[in-house]
């Protein structure tokens, strides 16, 4: 008997599956307004350089005092990051004149005037992080990304594996029988959720550069808990008819947290209050986390029959089912046989030849997923439309981005969808490489496709894969998939500084990655109707797609299970 048959006779589907995943929804909100808050946390406004003895030119206006001081681009706008060693008073005559002589520009070197009609302040403004500190800006996400990189390691390992009794002295117990449950799902994303909480305060305090690099970079680590565990302690109490949609599902109120992102940034203009706005909704999850139980499935799999007994039963109960009974022992029965001392670890995803093949191929597509996705989403400015606007709408267009892949994932399934998805995200990219830059309208469509197939994308990716792994292992695996979707994300704010080279250069990049890491999907399993596999054998033999049947070992009516 499998864990699905056990669904059948529960509920797959019923008020405790919906009430898990609601509240396991309100974190999912949190997540893009930290990933994706580097948009506004370091925005850049207008600037230029900090012109010394201003208040000497009394008799000119300040447009005036900018021509005699500050070089202009071929374009007429002054330079950010040039001024001239010498007032050019000969401009004003005809200020369209170049100057003859370059040795007269030097960068600037009494710091800089910033334009404050849009933001109040953002660490750019605080920390000078413009010109030469251009990188150390953009580098503040990548910060950010290494510690959701690193995050990624540590919570799949713990949330799968870690068992407090393998590190006791011999002959010492426990008396507290509830002590078992800290480790698992559900404490991992309490740890993950306290240690947001806490990190992201710390960061609003900042009073250095280097302290809000720390502290930032300790947010990611905390908030890679909660991107890793949500989606699979939801799904693994749904049955196989129901889980697209609550992948989809959950997946939608990330698009949520995008619109609110935009609304929270339109309102709070200062860059530590912004920090504080963002980071406070933790504390509601963290408070109603107390309904979620740990998965079953996963106390099952490590052995822990009786915590895993109290929750089918609440489950049946919940559901309406309230003459369903099970034994212990049924539940032991179903515990995946493990391989001497039960322990998996990452190395485990790589020892056998198919699922060494599922790891370096899903590795490819998430490192293609994330960096395609947070490339495009930290451009807010590049498509012609007000960034709070783009960033609202990028939000919009990711909710039917994720009906149509609903749609599609039961259809076509989730290869071809995956494949495609990632495809044209880099095709869309490539394409605004192509279009002048007067045609603002075109860019912005091309541009908002291509966001809806990079969410399309992401959505599937993160249903996909934990479909790919088996259940001993599925956090490892999407702890494994997140680190390598990390890199591409901490990589892609440094791709910006590529422009320097070539102004299209990090488009090219981009769609490069994005088409043949696609490309690369089609290498995967087919998971559609496939149970959830529960062990690595299950993923070596062949998988047969079909609806689920109640099975029974063999010699044993299925009754006698289910007592």
């Amino acid at each position: 008997m499998k864990f699905e048959d056990l669904l059948l006779e529960i509920g797959g589907f019923g008020r405790f599956q919906i009430l898990i995943l609601f509240i396991l929804c309100l974190p999912r909100i949190n997540l893009p307004m930290h990933f994706l808050l580097h948009n506004f946390l370091a925005a850049t406004p207008s600037h230029h350089c900090a012109i010394p003895h201003q208040e000497a030119f009394v008799n000119l206006t300040t447009e005036e005092v900018l021509i005699i001081s500050i070089p202009r681009e071929p374009d007429g706008t002054f330079r950010s990051c040039e001024m001239f060693s010498q007032p050019q008073f000969h401009l004003l005559l005809n200020s369209s004149l170049q100057p003859e002589n370059n040795s007269i520009i030097q960068h600037c070197q009494h710091g800089w005037v910033y334009d404050h009609s849009q933001f109040t302040s953002t660490i750019s403004t605080q920390w000078d992080l413009v010109c030469e500190q251009r990188g150390l800006n953009q580098a503040t996400a990548t910060f950010f990304f290494i510690g959701v990189t690193m995050g990624a390691v540590v919570f799949g390992y713990l949330s799968d594996r870690f068992d407090p009794f393998e590190a006791v002295p011999p002959g010492f117990q426990f008396h507290d029988e509830n002590f078992t449950n800290l480790f698992g799902r559900k404490a991992m994303l309490l740890l993950s959720l306290v240690c947001s909480l806490i990190f992201g305060m710390l960061s609003a305090a900042s009073v250095s550069y280097s302290m809000l690099a720390i502290t930032r970079t300790l947010t990611g680590v905390a908030l890679s808990g909660v991107s890793l565990i949500v989606l699979p302690l939801g799904m693994e109490w749904v049955d196989i008819q129901h889980r697209t949609f609550s992948g989809i599902l959950t997946s939608i109120f990330w698009s949520i947290g995008n619109m609110l992102l935009a609304m929270v940034a339109y309102l709070v203009r200062e860059w530590h209050w912004l920090l504080v706005a963002v980071t406070g909704p933790c504390l509601l999850s963290i408070v109603c986390l107390w309904w979620v139980p740990e998965s079953a499935r996963w106390l099952i799999a490590n052995g822990k029959v009786k915590q895993a007994h109290r929750h089918v039963l609440r489950c049946a109960r919940m559901n309406g089912r309230k003459d369903f009974t099970v034994s212990p022992e049924a539940l032991r029965r179903m515990a995946t046989d493990k391989k001497p001392g039960g322990s998996y670890s990452y190395i485990s995803l790589f020892r056998t030849p198919v699922l060494r093949k599922i790891s370096l191929c899903s590795g490819a597509v998430w490192f293609g997923v994330a960096f395609s996705y947070y490339g495009m989403s930290m451009n807010l400015t590049g498509f012609g439309l007000n960034m709070y606007l783009s960033q609202f709408v990028f939000g919009v267009i990711e909710i039917p981005a994720k009906m149509i892949m609903y749609v599609l994932v039961n259809r076509v399934g989730r290869r071809q969808s995956q494949a495609w998805a990632l495809i044209l995200t880099g095709l869309c990219i490539g394409a605004n490489v192509i279009i002048p830059k007067p045609f603002t309208s075109l860019r912005s469509v091309v541009a908002i496709m291509g966001k809806g197939f990079s969410e399309a994308a992401f959505t599937t990716v993160f249903l996909y894969t934990s479909e790919l792994y088996p259940t001993v292992l599925r956090q490892n695996g999407m702890g494994y998939t997140s680190f390598v979707a990390r890199l591409g994300g901490a990589l892609a704010p440094l791709v910006f500084l590529l422009d320097e080279v070539w102004r299209s250069l990090p488009e090219v990049t981009y769609c490069g990655v994005a088409v043949c890491c696609g490309s690369v999907a089609f290498l995967l399993p087919e998971t559609l109707n496939v149970r959830l596999p529960e062990g690595i054998e299950d993923i070596e033999k062949a998988q047969v797609k079909g609806p689920p049947q109640i099975s029974a070992p063999e010699g044993m009516p299925l009754q006698s299970l289910l007592k």
